[in-house]
């Protein structure tokens, strides 16, 4: 039924707002363990059973409290309104059901405006070990204890950072392909994979592939090409830089682990390796590319801003890390 200011909440409508499981979603679908891509793992609110006709301040007030707290996380803006206290005339304040809608949709939507976020320190990182001018492909993975507590992160605005940096060069100077990868690691930045987007911090040269719309949600049991940046501004315009990923069950709340695969790619077929005999003095490395590490962090829902508990992952690991001249 249609609610207007001062009308009176009856047990069943309370029940909708706090445990309906079809649209409009009740407040334990999107908070509490819910489904599909709702759910943050947070305490269920009880329902009122066994014919109970009145509504009381407590049962009121918590739905209210839950209501505020979700919304700190997510930041959307609520309705303002006031607790009661007993012997109140338990009425809809205004728009409860609006805001519950909101908030359901901002937790489907991966929480895209949680700030409550903590950049957690290293888990992997994988080195190329040498110079290279031909390929360096990591696979790292995350996983989870189970597949709620997968979604409830995820959901909850948690994502997987992965961060590109070079840390040595290819010739005794810094090589023209060490300018180039240089201008790729610019170009992504921190490449974040979240419930339903991935994001790139930066944003420089040619996005030949643009698959950002791509979060855990849309990934299959192969690999998805979220993004493959080109080369544009440098002498070496063939050198690619490519993020994929993907999950071990399609279905979003099934799925426990997430694995990323990142390449980079110099594709110049001019390479060759200088001998000690050469005349003119040319470092022998001078078409390689310097050593490259990608290094996998989270980004971990925290209780900063109401949300308790929170969740994260129970295990890492590098699955492959090659390089090809």
């Amino acid at each position: 039924m249609a609610y207007a200011a001062g009308d009176k909440i009856l047990d069943d409508e309370f029940n909708v707002f706090v445990a309906s499981t079809s649209d409009p979603f009740g407040f334990n679908h999107f908070a509490g363990t819910g489904a599909t891509v709702y759910g943050l793992g947070q305490a269920a609110i009880p329902i009122v059973a066994g014919g109970t006709t009145t509504i009381t301040a407590a049962q009121w007030n918590s739905l209210l409290a839950g209501i505020d707290n979700i919304a700190n996380h997510t930041n959307d803006t609520m309705t303002a309104r006031t607790a009661v206290t007993t012997g109140d005339t338990i009425a809809i304040k205004s728009a409860v059901a609006a805001d519950l809608a909101t908030l359901a949709a901002s937790v489907a939507g991966g929480s895209a405006n949680a700030t409550a976020l903590s950049a957690g320190s290293e888990l992997r990182s994988s080195r190329s070990g040498t110079r290279y001018a031909g390929s360096h492909i990591v696979e790292h993975s995350i996983t989870f204890s189970n597949a709620n507590e997968a979604r409830f992160f995820f959901n909850a605005g948690g994502k997987i950072r992965v961060n590109l940096t070079r840390v040595a060069n290819g010739g005794g100077a810094a090589t023209d392909k060490d300018d180039s990868v240089d201008e790729l690691i610019t170009a992504m930045g921190n490449f974040d994979i979240g419930a339903q987007v991935s994001t790139r911090s930066g944003s420089s040269e040619t996005l030949t592939t643009n698959g950002f719309a791509n979060g855990v949600d849309d990934l299959g049991t192969g690999y998805t090409t979220i993004f493959l940046i080109t080369q544009a501004n440098g002498t070496y315009t063939s050198m690619t830089l490519k993020g994929e990923a993907k999950v071990d069950n399609a279905t979003y709340g099934s799925a426990v682990k997430v694995t990323v695969k990142m390449t980079i790619t110099d594709a110049d077929s001019g390479d060759i390796l200088y001998t000690d005999g050469n005349t003119d003095s040319i470092d022998q490395f001078e078409n390689f590319i310097g050593v490259t590490d990608f290094a996998m962090h989270m980004l971990n829902p925290t209780t900063a801003q109401g949300l308790n508990p929170v969740f994260t992952i129970s295990a890492s690991a590098v699955v492959s890390n090659n390089v090809a001249n």
